[in-house]
């Protein structure tokens, strides 16, 4: 796996509190549904590097370290 790059984001804590809630809902951390929503507006706007690695799927990863259900 790729090197992930860390970002210091300030949030309004109500879009904070939203996010997590949204995030819980998803299966995802609330970092992961950050860089979801990222990763849909870049592609939304044709702006998604095509070097991007792929997103790990929602919820835990398998304790057999496979992908998928």
């Amino acid at each position: 796996m790729t090197e992930r790059k860390g970002v210091l984001l300030r949030l309004d804590p109500a879009v904070h509190d939203a996010l997590a809630r949204w995030a819980a809902d998803e299966l995802r951390s609330t970092n992961a549904q950050i860089e979801f929503l990222l990763r849909r507006a870049l592609a939304d706007a044709g702006r998604m590097p095509g070097q991007a690695g792929e997103m790990r799927g929602r919820g835990r990863p398998r304790r057999d370290g496979r992908v998928g259900s």
